[in-house]
């Protein structure tokens, strides 16, 4: 998957997270998944996108992994 639509995902998931405050837990895994994709492929994680992701972990802690 091209990073440009990975990035565009994020910030729907981000945008989402902000909307449905009942659902932020799982978004937030969501979000920690694209971040491990991009990761996975090799790139460089934006600045912006790395400080929400630490953010998530402080407020729901790290994702298990599977």
């Amino acid at each position: 998957m091209a990073f440009e639509t990975l990035k565009a995902e994020i910030l729907l998931l981000w945008n989402q997270l902000n909307e449905r405050t009942e659902d932020r837990h799982e978004i937030a895994f969501e979000i920690h998944e694209k971040l491990a994709e991009l990761r996975a492929m090799n790139m460089a994680v934006p600045e912006d996108l790395a400080r929400l992701e630490k953010e998530l972990e402080e407020e729901f802690g790290a994702p298990e992994k599977g």
